[in-house]
């Protein structure tokens, strides 16, 4: 059997392919499981296994999505600190590429989705305190624990931030 050069290409490049739609469907199924719309993921994995940074248009053309759609997302993975701008050579055009350090990934989603959701939870839970005029002890009981879980989290999460970075 011949070796020819060209069906090794086409293979490898089936491989890519293949490999590339498994890291997008890998990040589609991860942001899910923190919240986040499937396009966020599919963006992240197509940035993170591309050898080179893409545009908003190649990304639209890659994932058929809608130009709007992948501009919400990656307003929210700039946001996130999960991708960064950089310079490209076609002029106007921006181009991104993926923050692949882990410790970057989660302290910008820390930043951005849970230490607000932990500065909010401390109003809403002084406001459930009010709300128990009548003292009830279970009430009671069940929103000091609350308050104990938002305070651990406060503690855990810079730990969790040091412990990432080493």
């Amino acid at each position: 059997m011949m070796f020819d050069s060209k069906d090794s290409e086409r293979g490898s490049t089936e491989v890519n392919v293949e490999l590339e739609e498994l890291v997008r469907v890998f990040f589609a199924d991860a942001v899910k499981v923190l919240g986040l719309p499937k396009s966020v993921g599919e963006i992240y994995g197509s940035l993170f296994i591309s050898r080179e940074p893409l545009s908003l248009d190649d990304l639209v053309e890659r994932l058929g999505m809608s130009k709007g759609s992948g501009s919400q997302g990656l307003k929210m993975l700039r946001t996130l600190g999960a991708v960064t701008e950089v310079e490209g050579i076609e002029g106007r055009k921006i181009f991104y590429e993926a923050e692949t350090e882990l410790k970057s990934l989660v302290g910008g989603f820390i930043r951005e989705e849970i230490r607000p959701h932990l500065s909010s939870a401390k109003v809403k839970i002084g406001k459930m305190n009010e709300c128990n005029v009548s003292k009830d002890e279970h009430y009671d009981e069940r929103v000091k624990k609350l308050d104990r879980w938002r305070k651990r989290a406060g503690i855990l999460l810079p730990i969790l931030q040091r412990v990432l970075g080493k």
